[in-house]
């Protein structure tokens, strides 16, 4: 089995070697890929966008992203992935000829196991839910197949593919990922977005249930890591490879440790049942006007984005997750329910005045 899982990795890191090396002018492409693909473009710019536009596919959004994420994690702790930026210089598979020689990128260096890829997996469950939404959006009142329905079917699911090949090769070129890290990451974000599209309760799910979800998600990943730290296993093995191989020590991150992203995310499903059942969503969620969304969806983007530029101190380890999870949780709390109610408010009171 290793010998199996040294050619395929062999395999990856000459890959990786050939894209740097051929396709070195594409590097601002295949860097920018891999920062669109992260998650957190789908909590600020995605959800807010597609919760004011519908609300059901921004919900669907963040169970997809949140859960997926969760899984995966899961998987990278059962599976052990190596990466090729640490891999390469530790393997014995070179042992007896040279081995390739890979560069590193500010985005290369991440601290977790590698299998299956977290941007793959992400950009696959996403944007399959994207385009099996905008499917059912535009041709649900279609009682037949017909030619514009073909096209527009054809252009989405083209795109949907052409996005995932761009993803898997940024992925494969910074070394971050061998190509069946990606591979595999794909089919599950595609798996777990086929089932929250088969899912209906999260539309109507009480905090009871958001509270429990959270609980439950956070509980099993934090008892897992300890049972299998209890067996002898050390979940944080890929830390100290990252910290050993990483050329620049500032280019190791916290932010893209194991637990950072589990707080991360179980923050944003908190905080989305927390905006959803807040007494501000419930005042101005009747007001479906065009406008009111276009305000809504311009303000949130905007203040979100400057609130993303707030990064949680890092040297102490508990508050840097505490925060990441307050943060996290705001993001979704204020999309759904502070920003509406104040626009809300503010056109309210406008309208007063005039009168």
């Amino acid at each position: 089995m290793n010998s199996i899982m040294d050619v395929m990795q062999g395999y990856g890191v000459s890959s990786t070697h050939h894209l740097q090396t051929h396709y070195k002018d594409a590097q601002g492409l295949f860097l920018w890929v891999s920062w669109a693909a992260d998650l957190r473009n789908t909590f600020f710019i995605f959800f807010p966008l597609w919760f004011h536009l519908k609300e059901s596919v921004g919900i669907k959004l963040i169970w997809v992203a949140v859960v997926g994420d969760w899984v995966n994690l899961v998987f990278k702790w059962i599976l052990f992935g190596e990466r090729p930026y640490w891999w390469v210089h530790e393997t014995p598979y070179y042992s007896d000829k040279i081995a390739p020689l890979i560069e590193q990128y500010p985005i290369t260096c991440e601290t977790g196991p590698g299998s299956p890829s977290g941007h793959a997996m992400g950009a696959a469950g996403v944007y399959y839910i994207l385009v099996t939404s905008i499917l059912a959006l535009i041709l649900k009142k279609k009682k037949r197949s017909t030619n514009k329905g073909w096209y527009l079917r054809a252009t989405l699911w083209t795109l949907f593919w052409g996005v995932q090949v761009c993803v898997c090769l940024s992925r494969v070129f910074i070394a971050a990922h061998f190509p069946h890290q990606v591979v595999c990451g794909v089919i599950t974000g595609i798996i777990v977005a086929e089932c929250f599209n088969r899912t209906q309760w999260i539309y109507s799910a009480s905090m009871k249930k958001y509270f429990y979800t959270t609980a439950f998600l956070t509980l099993f990943a934090v008892g897992f890591y300890l049972l299998l730290k209890a067996m002898g296993v050390d979940l944080l093995w890929t830390l100290e490879k990252a910290q050993k191989w990483c050329v620049r020590a500032e280019w190791v991150h916290l932010d893209s440790t194991p637990f950072a992203g589990l707080m991360r995310n179980m923050g944003t499903l908190f905080g989305l049942g927390l905006g959803l059942h807040s007494p501000l969503y419930t005042e101005h969620k009747k007001n479906t006007k065009g406008a009111f969304r276009a305000g809504c969806i311009v303000i949130s983007l905007v203040l979100l984005h400057l609130f993303d530029s707030f990064k949680p101190p890092t040297h102490i380890a508990a508050l840097f997750y505490l925060l990441s999870f307050c943060k996290s949780a705001t993001v979704p709390l204020v999309t759904v329910s502070i920003i509406p109610y104040c626009l809300s408010g503010a056109l309210n009171l406008q309208n007063k005045k005039s009168l």
